[in-house]
C-alpha cells in the first residue's frame, strides 16, 4: 500500500517516460550534442534544488544511499558517533554504520521527532554529527537542533526522506542542515518506485558526493574520466527511465501537499468533534508539515493496544524496522570490540510515547509504519466523514 504519489500515477508519467523509450538512451551521462540524450536525471536534479532551495542536488538510486552519499561527502571519521532517533526507519542507523560511523541513539519527544534535549545530552568528544529525521512527514524542532550543533561544531544531515514538501519556519525541509536526504520510494510523498535525492548549498561538498555516487568521479553530464579525483566511490546512480518518471511526479508535489492538508483537516476535526477523552495528537512543529500520516497519542499503552486491535491496526510501537526495539538486525549488530551497543528498552521515553500512538493514514497507507487505517489522498468527504466516525465510536467503546 503506497504513499499518495503512487496514487496519482497518470499521464504526466507516461509523457515523460516515453520519450526516454523512444529515445532508447537510458544513462544519465551523455552529450548535448546527441538529440537522443534528453537529461532527465539532471533536468530532476535541477528542479528538485530549486524547490527546497538549496544550489545542488544529487539524484542517487535510493534515499538510503542519499544519506550514505551525504555522511561521505562530510567527511565521516572511522568510529565518529552521529546521533540518530530511535524512530527511524533503520536505514538511517545502517548507512551510518555502512560507512565507518557509529549511530548514538537518541530519544524523541511527543512529535515523534528527535529530542533537541536529548541531542545535546548524548554529545561527547566523538560526536561529529547530528541526522535529524522528519518523521513522518513532520519537521524536527530545527532551530534548537541547529543551535546545539553549531555550538559544539556538528554536521546535520537532515533525513528528509519521509518529508518531501514539508517546510518549517518558512523553508523547505532540506534547506537548514549541511546536507539532506529524500526518497522516492512507493511509500513517500512522490515516487518513482525508487530512488533518492542528496541536496546542498555547498558545492565541495556536492562534488564529493556526486564522486561518492559514481567512483570520484567529478560532477559532469559526460560522464567521462577527467580531472584528479579525491574520493572513493561506488556506483549509485539514477537511470533517466527513472529520472523521468520522478520529474513526472515531482510537477505534482504542491498539489500533492495541499490535498492532503484539506483532507487531514476535515479528518482531524471530525476527530476532535467526537470529544475522546484522555487522547490527544501529537505535537507538530510546524503547520507546513506533509499532511501524510496523523497521529493520535492515548493515555496508556494498554489503551493504544485495544484501539489498534479493534481497529485492525497496530500501535507505532509494534512498526517492524522503524522502531529500534524491533531492529533485530541493528540488536544483533557488534561493533569492532565486540560488544553489542544497542539493546531493547535503552529509550524509554521513546518506549513510552510509541507504545501510546496510533498512526492514521492520510496520504501514506502504509502497514509498516502501523498506518493500515484512514484514509488516501483519493478519499471523497464522506468517506472521510466516515472513517472518523469509525475511529470515535471506537475508542469511546473502549475508554468510556
Amino acid at each position: 500500500m503506497p504513499g499518495p504519489g503512487a496514487f496519482l500515477v497518470g499521464e504526466e508519467e507516461r509523457r515523460e517516460v516515453e520519450e526516454i523509450l523512444q529515445s532508447g538512451y537510458l544513462s544519465r551521462y551523455g552529450s548535448l550534442d546527441n538529440p537522443d540524450f534528453k537529461r532527465k536525471v539532471a533536468t530532476l536534479e535541477e528542479m528538485f534544488a530549486g524547490i527546497i532551495g538549496v544550489k545542488h542536488c544529487l539524484a542517487v538510486n535510493g534515499g538510503t544511499s542519499a544519506i550514505m552519499a551525504s555522511l561521505a561527502a562530510l567527511g565521516i571519521q572511522p568510529g565518529a558517533e552521529i546521533i540518530v532517533p530511535g524512530y527511524t526507519y533503520i536505514a538511517t542507523m545502517s548507512a551510518v554504520i555502512a560507512v565507518g560511523g557509529v549511530p548514538v541513539l537518541a530519544e524523541i519527544d511527543e512529535s515523534l521527532t528527535l529530542d533537541p534535549d536529548d541531542v545535546r545530552r548524548k554529545i561527547t568528544d566523538k560526536t561529529q554529527g547530528v541526522i535529524p529525521v522528519h518523521m513522518l512527514g513532520n519537521p524536527c524542532d530545527m532551530d534548537r537542533i541547529m543551535k546545539t550543533a553549531r555550538e559544539h561544531r556538528l554536521f546535520v544531515l537532515e533525513d528528509g526522506c519521509q518529508a518531501l514538501g514539508a517546510g518549517y519556519k518558512g523553508k523547505r525541509v532540506g534547506s537548514f542542515g549541511d546536507m539532506a536526504a529524500f526518497s522516492l520510494n512507493v511509500n513517500k510523498t512522490i515516487t518513482a518506485g525508487d530512488g533518492g535525492l542528496a541536496v546542498t548549498d555547498n558545492k565541495r561538498l556536492y562534488e564529493r558526493a556526486f564522486g561518492f555516487h559514481d567512483q570520484g568521479h567529478i560532477p559532469s553530464l559526460l560522464g567521462v574520466e577527467f580531472g584528479a579525483r579525491t574520493i572513493l566511490g561506488l556506483n549509485l546512480k539514477l537511470n533517466e527511465l527513472t529520472g523521468a518518471f520522478a520529474i513526472g511526479q515531482l510537477r505534482k508535489l504542491d498539489r500533492i501537499v495541499q490535498t492532503l492538508k484539506v483532507k487531514k483537516k476535515l479528518f482531524k476535526d471530525a476527530i476532535t468533534a467526537g470529544g475522546i477523552r484522555n487522547m490527544e495528537f501529537r505535537k507538530i512543529n510546524d503547520p507546513d508539515e506533509c499532511h501524510t500520516i496523523l497521529t493520535v497519542l492515548f493515555r496508556d499503552a494498554r489503551t493504544a493496544r485495544r484501539v489498534s486491535q479493534s481497529l485492525d491496526t497496530i500501535p507505532v510501537a509494534d512498526s517492524g524496522w522503524h522502531v529500534y526495539s524491533n531492529m533485530e538486525h541493528l540488536l544483533a549488530y557488534k561493533d569492532e570490540d565486540g560488544n553489542r551497543p544497542y539493546r531493547c528498552h535503552m529509550l524509554p521515553q521513546t518506549d513510552d510515547i510509541l507504545s501510546r500512538a496510533v498512526n492514521l493514514s492520510v496520504g501514506v497507507v502504509d502497514p509498516g509504519i502501523g498506518a493500515s487505517f484512514g484514509i488516501n489522498i483519493l478519499s471523497k468527504d464522506q468517506e472521510i466523514q466516515r472513517k472518523a466516525k469509525m475511529f470515535v465510536d471506537t475508542v469511546k467503546s473502549i475508554v468510556d
